[in-house]
C-alpha cells in the first residue's frame, strides 16, 4: 500500500507540473493602458500630432499579434467610441484639433492592422467608418481634410 500511495503522489506531482507548464504564458497580452476605455484614448489623443501614448504605450501597441478575440473586442469598442466622439467634435470644429486627433487614431490603427496578419482588419474598417461618418448632406470645409491628413500621417508614423 505505501508503494501505491507513493506512485499516486508522484503521479499527482507530475500532473501538476504538466498542467502548470500549459498555462497561457505565451498568449499575447493587451497592455493594461489600452483597456481604459474611450476616455483614455481621447485624453491621450490630445497630444496629436505629437506622439500619442496611453501611459507610455503607443496606440498601435494595443493591437498585438495573435490577440485573443475578447481583447480585440474590448480595445476595439474603446477605439470605435473614441473615433465616434472625435468625429462629432471634428464636425463641430473642422479646422481645429479634433480632425488631427481623429486622423491620428485612424492612422495608428490602420498602420498596426497592416502588420498583424489581418486579425485587426475589421477593427480598422470600423474605426475608419466611425471617423468618416457625415450625416445627411453635410459638407466639411476644405481645410478639414488637410488637418485630418496631418493627423493620419503622424498616426501612421508614430502611432
Amino acid at each position: 500500500m505505501p508503494r501505491m500511495r507513493r506512485r499516486l503522489v508522484h503521479l499527482g506531482v507530475a500532473l501538476g507540473l504538466v498542467l502548470a507548464g500549459c498555462g497561457d504564458d505565451d498568449e499575447p497580452v493587451t497592455p493594461a493602458a489600452c483597456l481604459g476605455g474611450a476616455d483614455a484614448y481621447l485624453g491621450a489623443l490630445a497630444n496629436a500630432p505629437d506622439a500619442v501614448t496611453l501611459d507610455g504605450t503607443p496606440i498601435g501597441a494595443c493591437l498585438t499579434e495573435e490577440q485573443p478575440a475578447g481583447q480585440i473586442a474590448t480595445v476595439g469598442e474603446a477605439m470605435v467610441a473614441a473615433a465616434t466622439e472625435l468625429n462629432d467634435r471634428a464636425r463641430s470644429r473642422p479646422l481645429g484639433e479634433p480632425p488631427v486627433q481623429l486622423g491620428y487614431l485612424v492612422g495608428a490603427v490602420r498602420s498596426r492592422a497592416e502588420q498583424t496578419a489581418g486579425i485587426h482588419e475589421d477593427l480598422a474598417r470600423r474605426v475608419e467608418s466611425a471617423a468618416a461618418f457625415l450625416p445627411g448632406d453635410q459638407v466639411l470645409p476644405g481645410g478639414y481634410q488637410q488637418r485630418y491628413e496631418e493627423g493620419l500621417t503622424a498616426g501612421r508614423a508614430s502611432g
